[in-house]
């Protein structure tokens, strides 16, 4: 059985509907919360099979309230990719995901939007990832993939939305497993909200059934191209 370490970095935000998927499959993931007193980020990619990196809420990478345990982060991204362990960065993740891999970020302000995402490559995640997808976003900057990545979905204006680097790591600009709680817990934890907030919300929840079909065929090609069934 194969186990995630997921770095957790606000109270509100966590796997939602992603967890299900892979309790199904009998893949175990163990969060490690930074915020908390007392939290210690692992020093080592060891003891893990893979690595889940979640969104930061208002925090940023290189805007704002940058993200308290950055550095750390970094470090064991970077072992993570070293060991040829995949990485799965979400919202703020998929930036560390990217500046930990050789590319970049961008200052973007604190933004909540839900739209569509399109894909731009027709192998993307096995054949798994639907053409087209509910794409719900709760962040701030913005990801700058790696040379060499391969871009395998965009949002409305054309910026990577989902984005691979090597053989097995996967960058999501929005989350795929977003609930409507989730976004109500985020603004009760942290003063800085997002503009437009109501109609946000009304989004999310119009399209929260097709969110979570979209997800069923992106865990289907997640698993697959991380390799996470596979014997520990």
């Amino acid at each position: 059985m194969n186990t995630l370490c997921v770095l957790q970095h606000t109270e509100g935000e966590f796997l939602g509907l992603m967890e299900d998927h892979f309790e199904s499959r009998a893949i175990r993931f163990s969060y490690v919360r930074p915020f908390v007193p007392g939290a210690a980020i692992p020093a080592s990619a060891e003891d893990f099979d893979g690595l889940v990196l979640l969104g930061g809420g208002p925090r940023g990478i290189v805007s704002g309230d940058l993200l308290p345990s950055l550095g750390p982060e970094l470090r064991l991204t970077r072992a993570f990719l070293a060991s040829g362990r995949p990485v799965v960065g979400i919202g703020l993740g998929s930036a560390i995901l990217a500046v930990a891999a050789g590319g970049g970020a961008e200052a973007a302000p604190l933004r909540f939007t839900v739209g569509t995402a399109q894909r731009t490559d027709p192998a993307a995640l096995g054949g798994y990832l639907p053409a087209r997808y509910p794409l719900a976003l709760y962040l701030r900057d913005r990801a700058v993939p790696p040379a060499g990545a391969r871009i395998l979905a965009t949002d409305e204006e054309g910026a990577p939305a989902l984005f691979q680097i090597g053989a097995n790591s996967l960058g999501f600009a929005g989350h795929p497993g977003m609930k409507t709680g989730m976004i109500e817990d985020l603004v009760m934890e942290f003063s800085e909200t997002p503009e437009d907030l109501t109609t946000g919300l009304a989004r999310l929840a119009a399209v929260q059934r097709g969110l979570a079909d979209a997800l069923s065929e992106i865990m289907v090609g997640l698993v697959k191209v991380t390799g996470l069934m596979q014997a520990a």
